[in-house]
């Protein structure tokens, strides 16, 4: 599949997505080699074992979609959902208490931005990279079995 036969606003999300995916990778990266193991010993167990598995995860996303394979964008989505839950639970209280805090370049906004972005995107950019995908179907028969 090449990506010049993709529709312009299918190669933005994709690159949206690279870059977001990537970024997450990188973040994670950074979070466990700084703080090894235990990096999220302050989250609840899901959570830790979520964002260990995100370092992988995030990365695999970014492929997917670069490759152009369908299942890129459900698996960003799912990843974006089961990260967004886990970060608003795990901030919810601090949001009530001062939400100002939580609006800045880092953390919580981008992640829910990028999320909702992953979401809302994933089913069109899904059924674009499927669609694509497809060869035509060949049939048993011929184009002129009638003739026969």
């Amino acid at each position: 599949m090449r990506w010049g036969t993709q529709p312009r606003w299918a190669r933005w999300v994709v690159a949206i997505y690279v870059v977001g995916f990537v970024e997450g990778t990188g973040s994670h990266a950074y979070d466990v080699v700084r703080g090894g193991l235990h990096a999220y010993r302050d989250w609840p167990l899901p959570s830790q074992l979520l964002f260990h598995s995100l370092l992988v995860l995030d990365l695999l996303a970014a492929v997917l979609v670069v490759l152009a394979h369908p299942t890129g964008p459900p698996l960003g989505a799912a990843i974006m959902a089961a990260d967004l839950t886990a970060n608003w639970s795990a901030n919810w209280a601090g949001v009530l208490n001062d939400p100002l805090s939580y609006v800045s370049p880092v953390g919580l906004t981008p992640i829910t931005l990028f999320g909702i972005f992953v979401l809302t995107t994933a089913l069109p950019l899904h059924r674009t990279l499927r669609q694509s995908g497809r060869s035509p179907r060949w049939s048993p028969a011929g184009p002129d079995s009638s003739s026969v």
